[in-house]
């Protein structure tokens, strides 16, 4: 004890020792914070009017904490709450942004956090991709590549980042990602788009299927 006690009077008073404790301190901080996958997982619209015990008339329950327990490991940091009802995706998707720009300021680099939406969630988490504008950040956009509204019709909307996408064929009003004129003006350089044909409509989003969370898990851990 009084070895450190000693060690911090001296660094208290000689500014190179001081600069040489910083860089150190911060170095070991980006060690520390860098081993781990950040993920934001962000749900769908259902779960915002009804509690996690009620069934969809068509989909059945939501598997909300399935889904986050198959993406959690020892390796991964997984960030989620159910939204109150009528979320703004627009402001909700500035709340995201200062939660990422926190983790970004504590030393994790970008390329370790990764958003991820189903439906809803995955167009509030477009909105995150435009705000952040950054290349490095991954997302997967899950069933949220059909919606004709504000992000198709705003001409200055791009979309950034390192981009998967994963839509069900049997989805209503289902168009791919890569079909969608707000990304084809975006110039995405790093992009994946998987088409699932699992019969279950928008319901697919709705369970803890292995058929979209692994190749989720798969884009979150990759370099």
């Amino acid at each position: 004890m009084l070895h450190l006690f000693l060690l911090l009077k001296a660094i208290q008073k000689n500014m190179k020792l001081r600069n040489i404790f910083i860089a150190v301190f911060s170095f070991c901080s980006i060690i520390m914070y860098g081993q781990k996958q950040y993920v934001f997982f962000l749900h769908n619209k259902f779960l915002e009017d009804h509690s996690l015990q009620e069934s969809h008339p068509k989909y059945g329950i939501a598997e909300y904490e399935a889904i986050l327990r198959k993406l959690k490991n020892k390796n991964t940091v997984v960030i989620s709450e159910k939204r109150k009802p009528n979320t703004d995706p627009a402001v909700y998707a500035q709340k995201v942004k200062k939660q990422i720009d926190s983790l970004i300021e504590k030393g994790i680099p970008a390329g370790r956090i990764t958003v991820i939406g189903t439906s809803q969630g995955g167009y509030i988490a477009q909105y995150v991709s435009y705000y952040e504008k950054n290349p490095q950040l991954k997302f997967v956009f899950i069933g949220a590549s059909f919606k004709d509204d504000s992000l198709e019709k705003d001409p200055n909307f791009r979309l950034y980042g390192r981009i998967l996408s994963i839509t069900e064929k049997s989805d209503d009003g289902h168009v791919p990602m890569s079909q969608q004129e707000r990304f084809i003006r975006s110039q995405v350089k790093d992009f994946k788009e998987i088409e699932l044909n699992t019969g279950l409509n928008h319901g697919f989003l709705f369970k803890a299927l292995d058929s979209w969370i692994a190749p989720t898990k798969a884009w979150v851990s990759r370099k």
